[in-house]
């Protein structure tokens, strides 16, 4: 029996590689895929902004290394970075409630 970070651990790994390889390498992902998987499956998180270039400087900021894609250690940044922002907010709202 798997634990639940385990799970997680895998799902990001799926979640990537459902998106990754429909246009190129299968071991990343392009542009156009990036910005798939990130309105289909941050459709929440995107909704709320008013950045309507957002999903593009995600993209620039993401591929450190200029090729125009997101490898699957860029693609875990950007997850650990969207976690740690939204538990600071969590821990925030906590606080203001007293807890």
């Amino acid at each position: 029996m798997t634990t639940p970070l385990e799970d997680a651990m895998d799902t990001l790994i799926r979640i990537f590689r459902h998106y990754s390889g429909k246009e190129g390498d299968r071991y990343k992902l392009s542009k156009g895929e990036h910005k798939e998987l990130l309105t289909s499956e941050l459709t929440d998180f995107l909704s709320g902004q008013k950045d309507s270039l957002l999903v593009d400087k995600i993209m620039n900021y993401l591929d450190s290394n200029k090729d125009n894609e997101v490898d699957f250690n860029e693609f875990v940044i950007l997850v650990a970075t969207l976690t740690v922002a939204c538990n600071g907010f969590f821990e925030e709202q906590l606080k203001k409630e007293g807890f």
